[in-house]
């Protein structure tokens, strides 16, 4: 897994061959050697993290409790992200070892670094990745993964190729309660799937009732680059001046250019993907969607239903929706010819019929906390097995997603061909597959 590195017990079996005498007594400590429970140095993963704020130090928090992991650096463009999270691993480690970067091409240079958690803003998080796969290293990277379809296809391209590791934090992959309803609906005890109901959720938002908003923000003075670097912020996205406003997650998830397919993925890529998952659909997408409202009996105008080549219908709808049952967040229901099934983030799980009542339906509430799908992570980096979201299923749910996002920017029903990734003879919609990115960063 790390040839390049060349660890403690092959240091010592090497001064070993070499004269066979060292010059003073070497004193190794118990933990470095594995003794007393403790992992052996040289059979932990090493990692980084780049954009830790807000849902990164969530999980950071979850990787610093695994005892097989080593945090070793950290890379952000704010001198306040960097202090913060060197403070919180230096303290978990009680040494001052963690070190910090502003650049993540600095950081991702590193050979002693086998793995980097990516938690950035929308924007960075494919470049991020495929930069970091090129780099040697296995990724983690939040969720959504990518702005665009074409980015979601350069992403998984990337990790085949380059043979690394990658999941993307859906990590209701392996929440028990979710796994349950998922099993439900794939072992056939709800009948056939009729329908499968993904919960969405919108943030920010324009002036005119849009998710997003356009235009810009009014120019602030710039701060020193040391202090916050925006040029590298911005990243890929368009230019534009800077103001302190667009710094934390309610500020820029409320602007087109940093956000994903407007404001949809925000929860589709955790829900849409648990519909995948329960319809047997990794690897393709419907192949039809609509956007409808209220004319069709929905509360909300942001709704769009689509038709998967089984026949099984997909209904995305806000989660403030009156028919969601109080289950928490990202709620899922799934519907079939003999039963249906419905949890969320309260790890309860509402069912019928009532035979189905001898089944377990209440789960430990562990919250949404990623500490199972982080050990599944760091399980597929030692083994090199593919992880539960891995960049193939984040392909096909995420352009799934934002198919549904484009019918409903463009305020019409679009045909979609899954082996091809495109819209059937549907200009408009295809040009919209793809986002420019802002010189000099590309994604290849």
């Amino acid at each position: 897994m790390r040839n390049s590195t060349l660890t403690r017990r092959a240091f010592l079996a090497a001064s070993a061959r070499v004269g066979g005498v060292l010059a003073a007594p070497l004193f190794i400590p118990g933990t470095t050697l594995g003794k007393d429970g403790a992992v052996a140095a040289s059979e932990r993963i090493t990692a980084g993290g780049i954009g830790i704020n807000g849902r990164g130090t969530y999980v950071l928090g979850a990787l610093l409790a695994l005892p097989d992991t080593k945090f070793l650096a950290v890379c952000d463009v704010r001198a306040d992200r960097r202090k913060a999270v060197k403070e919180m691993v230096d303290a978990k480690y009680g040494n001052k070892d963690c070190d910090t970067y502003r650049d993540l091409r600095e950081l991702l240079a590193r050979k002693d670094i086998d793995a980097v958690l990516i938690a950035t803003g929308d924007r960075w998080h494919t470049p991020a990745s495929v930069m970091a796969a090129k780099a040697g290293k296995d990724v983690y990277v939040e969720k959504p993964c990518s702005m665009s379809m074409g980015e979601s296809r350069i992403l998984a391209d990337a990790m085949r190729r380059y043979g690394r590791v990658f999941q993307v934090g859906t990590q209701r992959r392996t929440i028990e309660s979710f796994k349950f309803a998922v099993d439900l609906a794939r072992s056939g005890k709800l009948g056939k799937l009729k329908t499968l109901h993904a919960s969405l959720a919108f943030y920010g938002g324009g002036p005119h009732g849009e998710h997003v908003r356009h235009d810009w923000l009014p120019a602030e003075p710039e701060p020193p680059k040391e202090t916050f670097d925006w040029d590298l912020w911005l990243g890929p996205a368009p230019w534009r001046p800077y103001n302190g406003a667009y710094r934390g997650i309610s500020g820029w998830l409320s602007h087109f250019d940093f956000n994903a397919g407007g404001g949809w993925l925000n929860w589709a890529s955790h829900t849409v993907d648990l519909c995948q998952w329960a319809n047997q659909s990794d690897g393709t997408t419907p192949i039809e969607f609509e956007p409808v409202g209220p004319e069709s009996g929905y509360a909300s105008k942001h709704v769009v239903e689509a038709r998967y080549a089984n026949g099984a219908k997909l209904v995305m709808r806000p989660c403030d929706d009156k028919d969601w049952l109080p289950l928490g967040t990202c709620q899922v229901r799934f519907e079939g010819e003999e039963g249906w099934v419905e949890t969320g983030d309260s790890n309860e799980v509402a069912l019928y019929p009532e035979s189905l009542r001898t089944e377990r339906t209440v789960f430990e509430k562990v919250g949404t906390y990623p500490i199972a799908h982080l050990r599944n992570f760091f399980d597929c980096v030692k083994s090199r097995a593919q992880p539960a979201t891995n960049a193939d299923i984040a392909r096909s749910s995420h352009v799934a997603s934002h198919a549904a996002a484009i019918a409903w920017m463009l305020d019409r029903k679009v045909v979609f061909d899954p082996a091809k990734e495109e819209f059937v003879g549907d200009q408009e919609a295809n040009r919209m597959r793809t986002r420019a990115m802002r010189e000099p960063w590309k994604i290849m």
